[in-house]
């Protein structure tokens, strides 16, 4: 196929992400591990695991309000750690929404400690005020969650 058949038949954009990836000890992957990460996942965020991808004890695949978007957790010894702030972030579009989710997130820790919340914070940079909150249950990284209001 020539340049100019295939520029007809593809739409370029430029590269985006599309997926987190960690490793995470097996017991996570099993059943009760897997019920832990879904129902908080899903509860708070809105993740849906994609179960033909789940293999017990060895890999869940979460569906992030996007078909290309995905948190994707592999089973390995040793497994992924990393320090507290260690992250991945996440935008809303507006102010509320990130409220929302810290209220999830503030609701499941009433009955679960495991689940650790840094309280909303704004940074005012003039023309661009970014609002985020950070939360993390059971997996080694933090999800950020950004609210950018511009001026």
């Amino acid at each position: 196929m020539s340049e100019q058949e295939r520029s007809r038949t593809t739409t370029s954009r430029a590269p985006r992400f599309n997926h987190v990836a960690m490793s995470v000890p097996a017991d996570l992957l099993g059943e009760q591990g897997r019920k832990q990460l879904c129902d908080f996942y899903g509860e708070v965020f809105g993740w849906v695991e994609l179960p033909t991808e789940t293999v017990d004890r060895k890999k869940l695949v979460f569906g992030v309000h996007a078909i290309e978007q995905f948190v994707f957790l592999i089973a390995d010894d040793p497994p992924m750690t990393c320090p507290r702030l260690d992250h991945f972030g996440l935008s809303v579009g507006t102010e509320a929404e990130l409220d929302d989710i810290l209220a999830k997130a503030r609701t499941y820790r009433e009955h679960d400690d495991r689940v650790d919340i840094i309280d909303k914070k704004t940074d005012d940079h003039g023309m661009l005020a970014i609002t985020s909150i950070y939360v993390r249950y059971l997996l080694p990284m933090m999800v950020e969650i950004q609210y950018w209001e511009f001026a």
